[in-house]
């Protein structure tokens, strides 16, 4: 019995994955007229000839991207397959198991934190078709912030240099320059409607260039002004732009919608032909008559009731608005306002909304300096707090949100009411608005309308101040000034009510050498982090050939690298000690590492954890000395055995106790 077209798209899709490796070594996955293309993890994963075999691949093409030809019509539905039963959409990240963590700066660390806290957060709340259309809407723009903050600081600069012409204060052979400027501007905010089409056909899987040309659509191009189109509702002329930005992207969606339906109805011989044009056709002409004249309405509305609340609720709707926007991020319910800012900087050449709304971030910044304050005894804490803390002052809130405030809870509602009370400062000023979005904080200060920088100034300092007064004197959680010194998973704590704490009769400890070989001094590692020792104390062993990987610790395994390279453990007295084997040994991916441990098992000094082919490491032109580091070197008095001596199993490398 021969198998259906859907039988067949799955069958192809499930072949290829298993010819690549399976889903976990696909990256990303894009598709082309003909191709599908894998960005792959491990290339070594790939079975090259198992792929050109499957039924239904034309060849397979090796570049710096994996490309499995299936043909026109066809590529589509397997790209489309796959994604689907990777959970993702196309050119999205797939899905990590682990992020070695190895090596990560204090900014990186906390980043990594953020993602896992905002993931889990994302994993509490229920998908519903709205958070569904919002995280849509996300994606869609978030890809043009960095066209809208380059083009809105030259608008900005081309708008000061206007009315410093008309003032006279510069001359006015400064004329062309300035019109140079506004068309760089212009390139980005004249346009945008096929930016947004393109991007949203990518979004709701559509075809990108067809997503453009109805986005292009809404622009009327080449219409006649002295005959113009009419509207079928209430007979008056149509502009172009009508609808704005929201009318583009429900367009577009309906785009989808045709065009998956007529892949599945038109034959693949012609499908490449017929299904564009139908689809060109059916969704702009309705793009044109009905979708431009409602959503016209709707964003003339929405633009026009937002600007009623500002000017009549004043500091009252600041604070509001300030002092839930947080919320918002965490549930994902900020994502709708991006098109509403665009509208209002269409229609009035700023928007209001945005300078309020980023007084959030203000709060945020004023908790987390009141948390590393009154926690500067916990260093995980504040080390956190410093690397999140820079991006924060500069527009970038997620790293201390699901850092650092989110976690400990009461710093949250704290770093609110502080973005409430920066809120209250920029809606009672009034009249303070953004010309273009972007990151908020002080890297917005360049893009508020001319004459209005200081009050936004002044109520990031209101937001500052707030944040840290209300955290300061109400939300400094007791376990956040405490730290997880006092809260170390291994076998050799004792219990305490719920809460695992220090063994008090383990006062000193040693750590071990993980391999037999020669100890040499830290300043002759090739790597400079780790020569330097950035991570903490460091001790450096040139591993004899045939070593096996021992136990440094008694403890337990807390991390073991995706890559194998890198083993962490905690010890009896809660230092958390990491084994590096081989300088950019990450580069491997696994290769010639063999561990028989797993994160959580119990460890004792001397275990054999796993062998190491040290030889074909130094093959592969590898540096294969590995480093035993002390991560939390600072909360320890640690002594060091001299250098340049032979190691065993057995070897004390450090001697260690509580300060």
């Amino acid at each position: 019995m021969s198998e259906t077209s859907e039988e067949k798209i799955k069958r192809i899709a499930r072949e290829i994955y298993g010819a690549v490796g399976g889903i976990e070594n696909v990256e990303k996955l894009i598709h082309c007229m003909t191709r599908v293309r894998m960005t792959i993890r491990n290339d070594d994963k790939v079975d090259i000839e198992k792929l050109k075999n499957i039924n239904g691949v034309l060849g397979v093409v090796e570049e710096d991207t994996l490309q499995v030809i299936v043909g026109p019509g066809t590529v589509n539905k397997v790209a489309d397959e796959m994604v689907k039963e990777a959970g993702v959409k196309l050119g999205e990240p797939f899905p990590n198991i682990e992020i070695d963590t190895t090596g990560m700066t204090d900014k990186e660390i906390v980043e990594a934190k953020a993602a896992k806290v905002k993931a889990a957060q994302k994993a509490k709340q229920k998908q519903t078709p709205i958070k569904q259309i919002l995280k849509s809407i996300s994606n869609i723009f978030i890809p043009l912030i960095p066209a809208f903050v380059g083009a809105g600081l030259i608008g900005g600069v081309a708008a000061v240099m206007s009315n410093l012409i008309v003032a006279g204060d510069i001359s006015k052979s400064y004329t062309d320059f300035v019109a140079i400027l506004k068309f760089i501007q212009n390139g980005v905010f004249s346009y945008l409607a096929i930016y947004v089409g393109i991007n949203a056909a990518t979004e709701f899987g559509a075809t990108a260039g067809l997503g453009g040309v109805i986005g292009a659509v809404t622009l009327l191009p080449g219409m006649d002004i002295n005959a113009p189109l009419h509207n079928i509702f209430n007979g008056q002329p149509m502009s172009a732009g009508q609808g704005g930005i929201i009318g583009v992207i429900f367009a577009v969606w309906l785009l989808s919608l045709i065009e998956k339906k007529l892949h599945k109805w038109v034959p693949d011989a012609i499908d490449i032909i017929v299904t564009p044009a139908l689809s060109l056709l059916i969704i702009g002409v309705f793009t044109i008559f009905i979708i431009m004249p409602i959503a016209g309405v709707i964003s003339s509305s929405l633009v026009g009731a937002i600007n009623w609340i500002l000017n009549v609720g004043g500091a009252f709707s600041g604070f509001v608005l300030g002092a839930l926007f947080l919320p918002m991020v965490m549930f994902g319910l900020h994502q709708i306002l991006t098109p509403i800012h665009i509208e209002m900087i269409n229609k009035t050449g700023s928007t209001p909304l945005l300078p309020i709304l980023a007084m959030a971030g203000a709060g945020q910044v004023g908790a987390a300096i009141a948390l590393w304050l009154r926690c500067r005894k916990n260093k995980q804490l504040t080390n956190m707090i410093k690397g999140a803390l820079p991006v924060g002052i500069l527009g970038i809130g997620e790293p201390l949100i699901y850092g650092v405030t989110l976690p400990l809870g009461r710093p949250f509602i704290t770093a609110c009411i502080g973005g409430g009370i920066g809120g209250a400062v920029v809606g009672g000023l009034g009249h303070v608005g953004a010309i273009a979005i972007g990151p908020s904080g002080l890297a917005l200060v360049p893009l508020i309308t001319n004459g209005h920088m200081m009050s936004y100034v002044l109520g990031l300092l209101a937001g500052y101040v707030g944040g840290f007064v209300a955290t300061y004197f109400f939300g400094i959680p007791k376990d956040a000034i405490l730290g997880e010194a006092t809260t170390v998973e291994t076998d050799a704590l004792s219990q305490n009510g719920n809460k695992k704490v220090i063994d008090p009769n383990v006062a000193m400890t040693t750590i071990t050498a993980p391999v037999i070989g020669k100890k040499v001094a830290i300043d002759t590692v090739s790597d400079p982090m780790m020569a330097q020792e950035v991570m903490g104390k460091t001790v450096a062993i040139i591993p004899d050939i045939n070593s096996k990987i021992y136990a440094p610790v008694d403890g337990k395994v807390t991390m073991i690298a995706d890559t194998k390279h890198a083993i962490g453990f905690m010890d009896k007295i809660g230092e958390e000690v990491l084994v590096h084997m081989g300088v950019d040994t990450v580069k491997l991916n696994g290769k010639y590492f063999n561990l028989n441990i797993q994160v959580g098992d119990t460890v004792k000094h001397g275990d054999v954890l796993g062998t190491v082919d040290w030889q074909k490491i130094i093959d592969a032109d590898f540096d294969p000395v590995t480093m035993t580091i002390v991560t939390n070197t600072s909360d320890f008095k640690i002594d060091e055995i001299e250098s340049n001596i032979q190691t065993k199993d057995n070897t004390v490398l450090m001697d260690s106790r509580i300060k």
